[in-house]
Parts: structure tokens; sequence; C-alpha cells
């Protein structure tokens, strides 16, 4: 099997919910690449290792293996690669209960995030800082950071539109 059918197995394992068979592919899958000297190819690779290594509740190999890999994507000018490794960061940092450096990685995710056409996928990273700041009980951050995520989209779901509609309540009172 070569490198491409080794990762889109993993893929499929993970996408089948077979979180070990997928990790035992991206690890392997990285493995290659890193021995052919494809940097970018193993970047992408450790961040979807690092995905399977916290549906394993490994949570510091998840970290470990995606720590740097934000930096690679910046060199390449990959913007959205580059946030997504941020956030795969924030993620791994925040099963690990270290949460003032996830939301800074969450943060960075979404700034890099704010002016691409990416923005679903703002949204789903400030929806996760906005679940951080919350069960931090700093409710006033995690509203911000809530109503930031739905002002940015075009297209709301009815229950996004009247979460924001009763988001805008207490920003009114507070004159923001």
């Amino acid at each position: 099997m070569d490198l491409n059918q080794i990762s889109e197995k993993a893929k499929q394992d993970f996408h089948d919910g077979k979180y070990k068979d997928a990790v035992q592919g991206f690890e392997a899958a990285l493995e290659g690449l890193r021995a052919e000297g494809k940097t970018l190819e193993a970047a992408e690779m450790a961040n979807n290792l690092s995905v399977a290594y916290l549906k394993n509740k490994k949570k510091q190999q998840a970290l470990e293996i995606v720590l740097g890999t934000d930096q690679i994507f910046a060199e390449h000018n990959d913007v959205v690669k580059q946030a997504m490794a941020l956030g795969n960061q924030a993620a791994a940092l925040e099963a690990l209960k270290r949460f003032d450096e996830a939301e800074q990685a969450y943060q960075q995710s979404a700034d890099l995030l704010e002016n691409t056409d990416e923005q679903e996928l703002r949204r789903y990273v400030l929806q996760s800082l906005s679940a951080l700041q919350l069960r931090q009980g700093r409710q006033l951050d995690g509203l911000i950071s809530m109503k930031t995520g739905l002002d940015g989209q075009e297209k709301l779901s009815l229950r996004q539109r009247f979460l924001r509609w009763i988001l805008k309540i207490p920003f009114k009172l507070v004159g923001k």
C-alpha cells in the first residue's frame, strides 16, 4: 500500500469511528511522509493524527504531534491550515486543562480566519473559544466570543438567528 492509500484508509477509519486504526494509519503515513522529506504534507498528517489521538484520549500525544505545524503552514503562506493547526493545538491544550494557553490558541486561530473565505470554520473556532470561556466562569467573554462568531455569518439557521437576537439584549444594555 502506498502513502496515499494508507492516508485515505486512515481517514476512512476515522470517519467510521475506528479511531485506533486511524491512529495507526496516520502514524504510518506521517512516518512515510517525513522519510520522503515532504514537510508540508507531514504537517497536515500530524494534524490529522492529533485529532485521532484526542479521540483516543491521548491528550499529551495530541499536543506534542501538532506543535510547530502552524509555523510550517505559515512558512508556506497557508493561513487556513495554519489556523486549523492552532485550533488543533487549542483543543489538545483544552483537553489537558491548560485553559489559558488553549484560549490564546483559539483566539489566534479565529484572528487568522477573520479575513478568509472560511467563515464557517471561524465560527466553529469562536464557538469552541466561547464554550471554554463559559466553562471557566467568564460569561461575558464567552458571550462576546459567541456573538462575534454569529455576527460574522451571513446565513444563519432559525436557532442561530434567535440566539443572535437574544445576545443583542445584554450588549444594548451595556451600550456595545
